[in-house]
Order: C-alpha cells, then sequence, then structure tokens
C-alpha cells in the first residue's frame, strides 16, 4: 500500500503513519498487533520503554522476516532514567529487548525539568556512533528547544506532541517550522474523547466517503504531522493505512482546524510532568 514520506534534514526518510504502542502492556496483544501491522504494509512502529512492550514489538519484527532497512522503528528513555550515564544504559536496554543492533530513531519522553539537557548530550553521543539515525525529542516546548540548543548546539529533528482536532500546539508548529524539524501528533484521534463524534468531523467524513478516523488522520499527513494511531482490531489497523487514498479540500482541512478552540488536552501538561 502507498504510505507518504518526508525526509528530514539530516536526509533520512520516515513514514508519515505508523503503529502507536501507548497503553498496550499486554503481550499478546502487543506483538498480534505489530505482526498484523507489518503484514498488512505498515513499516513503522512507535514504542517506549514506559510502554512496557518493547520485547513484544521486537518479537513481532523478528518474525516479519521483513528487512531491517526497510523499517522505521522508534522507542524513547522513560523520565527515570534521565541523565547521561542512565540514558546511554536504558538505550542499551531497549536494543536488547527489540532485538536491534541500532534504533531508527530516539527520543526523550518527557522534558522533566532539571537533567534532561545531560539525557540530550547522551543521545547526540549515541548518534555520532551511529547507533541511531534520528534523536528527537516528546513533548518538549519551545523554551526547553531552546534551552537545548543553546546548551549543546544540536537540536532534535522531531518534536512529538499531543495534538488532536480538540487540542492544537500551533507554537511547537511555528517553532518545529522555522528550525526544519517534524512535528509527530500523539493520541491523534483523542482516543476516548469526543473529536470523532463532531459534527464536523462526522459531515467531512460523509462528503469523502471515509471515516471519522481516516480523516482526522488524513488531515494530520496533509498538514505536515506525522501519526501513529494504536490499534489492535486488523480491520482498524488497515482502513488506517488506506489514509493516502482520498485528500481533503482546503476549506475542510481548515474546519477541523477550527475545533481547536475546545482546548481540550487529554494527557500530562509537560510544564508540571515528571519534574525532576
Amino acid at each position: 500500500m502507498n504510505v507518504a514520506f518526508h525526509t528530514l534534514a539530516n536526509g533520512v526518510s520516515v513514514p508519515m503513519l505508523g503503529l502507536g504502542m501507548d497503553n498496550l502492556t499486554d503481550a499478546r496483544l502487543a506483538e498480534e498487533s505489530v505482526a498484523c501491522a507489518l503484514a498488512t504494509g505498515y513499516r513503522s512502529v512507535d514504542t517506549a520503554s514506559g510502554y512496557q512492550n518493547e520485547a513484544a514489538v521486537g518479537r513481532a519484527i523478528a518474525a516479519s522476516r521483513i528487512a531491517r532497512a526497510d523499517l522505521y522503528i522508534t522507542t524513547k528513555v522513560a523520565s527515570a532514567d534521565h541523565g547521561f550515564d542512565n540514558a546511554l544504559r536504558a538505550f542499551d536496554r531497549s536494543c536488547a529487548a527489540l532485538g536491534l543492533e541500532y534504533l531508527d530513531a530516539y527520543h526523550i519522553h518527557w522534558p522533566g525539568k532539571y537533567r534532561y539537557v545531560d539525557t540530550w548530550r547522551a543521545l547526540i553521543r549515541l548518534l555520532e556512533e551511529r547507533r541511531v539515525r534520528v534523536i528527537g525529542v516528546c513533548n518538549f516546548l519551545p523554551h526547553h528547544l531552546d534551552r537545548l540548543f543553546e546548551e549543546t548546539g544540536v537540536l532534535p529533528l522531531v518534536d512529538q506532541v499531543e495534538w488532536h482536532p480538540y487540542f492544537a500546539q500551533t507554537d511547537v508548529a511555528a517553532y518545529a517550522q522555522s528550525h526544519a524539524m517534524l512535528v509527530e501528533a500523539w493520541s491523534p484521534l483523542m482516543v476516548g474523547g469526543p473529536a470523532l463524534e463532531d459534527s464536523v468531523i462526522r459531515g467531512i467524513a460523509a462528503e469523502v466517503g471515509r471515516s471519522p478516523a481516516q480523516v482526522v488522520l488524513r488531515w494530520h499527513t496533509q498538514r505536515g504531522r506525522r501519526v501513529f494511531p494504536k490499534s489492535v482490531t486488523p480491520t482498524r489497523i488497515a482502513e488506517n493505512l488506506r489514509i493516502f487514498e482520498f485528500s481533503l479540500t482546503g476549506d475542510q482541512l481548515a474546519a477541523i482546524d477550527a475545533l481547536a478552540w475546545h482546548k481540550q488536552r487529554i494527557g500530562p501538561n509537560p510544564e508540571i510532568f515528571f519534574m525532576r
């Protein structure tokens, strides 16, 4: 199946859609979900040490027999592993759990307050040693990003933040655009929230003959944001991959953009979460 790609500033090509693994701690379900996605045509999986499913992801990758160069695998260093040495050890544990010699992307999961710069220095070391192809962050705001650059001279290539129809982070998007950084949207469908039932989104879905979830995911990718929705249902996994078969009009995109007035954050605020 056709999947759009984005070329990062360092030349690495990233699939604009992948499979998310957040809150999928059942090992059997996690492994089956990844196996299904890879068989369906996905080549990107987004996990984290904090999700407690890296080993399951690794088993599915190994069983798929897909060439390693064709995959884009992301995982993240947890807040408990902030610090230079801690982050390097966490990276080794993640690689071992995933059964991979290198990672495509390694991110700092949350900024915290005091130690994220030392953690970033560890990621820079891993990049220099070619043990990871892309280093990035999650939930970093412009002032966090400024501090990384001021103290290390290196900015992330990716910032993964909460973004869905009812919550936008336009300050992050503006910063990313001016610094050649890709924005990735976590919880792109606002799972558990009202966005997919919104009359605007359902109306657009009827206009284009697609599901509300497909409409929202296509909105993200047409606005330049990478997405990785989670699913354990084979039909939905396949449905999500078909978002590149259609396009939304400018008016339809703008109508979904306008829903951000709700300002409904469903995840933690990075200014106060894991403040260590």
